[in-house]
């Protein structure tokens, strides 16, 4: 019989042994011949896997206190809006009214334009140097004498009596002036003088508008005005 602690013992969980024999005793299965049965011990349950702990957030730091405030960003620049400029107001005397249509006018003649005097740029010549007779003392009216002097006029009978106008004008002018330079000796000539100068100015401003107008001169021999 083995004693326990003995190597050579076999182990209890060997189902060849017997346990019967150990005890001093047989059972009715070891009279017949039959070993016992030992019911295999059940497996051990595996640990059920522990669960893992969730991991709870991290707390968030707590502000400091003295930290430096970052500074808030600047908003940005909206576009400037600019406005189309206002007309200026314009003022009544610049604009311009309509012009009413002309009345049509029953039983009257018509504007008629003057009409175009021929060869009268000699004409306006001889005139411009009749006006000219006083600034020049006289030498503008002696050449314009020479002018219209021993020569045959236009044959226009517009341009003719201006001809003849400026003939006589400047004739009396050329004898009164003579007239007034032999008075002086007596104090009468300078008022002569002056007569003559203020008739002759205004002979040759009449005759130049006269003929400007396409018009005859009325009385080309007379002593008065075109």
């Amino acid at each position: 019989m083995a004693e326990p602690g003995d190597p050579d013992a076999p182990k209890p969980t060997d189902p060849a042994v017997d346990h019967d024999d150990l005890i001093g005793f047989s059972s009715a299965a070891a009279l017949q011949g039959r070993s016992r049965i030992v019911a295999e011990p059940e497996p051990a349950p595996e640990p059920a896997p522990s669960a893992r702990p969730a991991r709870s957030p991290a707390p968030e730091p707590e502000p400091d206190l003295f930290a430096p405030v970052d500074p808030a960003p600047e908003p940005e620049p909206t576009p400037a809006v600019t406005t189309a400029p206002q007309p200026e107001p314009v003022p009544g005397w610049a604009i311009e009214s309509p012009r009413a249509p002309d009345p049509v006018r029953m039983n009257r003649h018509a504007v008629v334009p003057p009409k175009e005097v021929a060869n009268s740029t000699g004409l306006y010549a001889v005139y411009a140097l009749i006006l000219f007779a006083v600034p020049t003392l006289g030498v503008s009216a002696l050449i314009a004498l020479l002018a219209v002097t021993g020569r045959p006029g236009p044959s226009g009978a517009v341009a003719a009596s201006h001809f003849v106008f400026q003939q006589r004008t400047l004739w009396t002018a050329a004898v009164a002036a003579l007239l007034g330079a032999i008075l002086i000796a007596v104090g009468l000539g300078v008022f002569v003088l002056f007569v003559v100068a203020v008739w002759l100015i205004l002979r040759g401003a009449s005759g130049v508008l006269t003929l400007k107008a396409g018009r005859p001169v009325r009385d080309p021999r007379g002593w008065f005005l075109a």
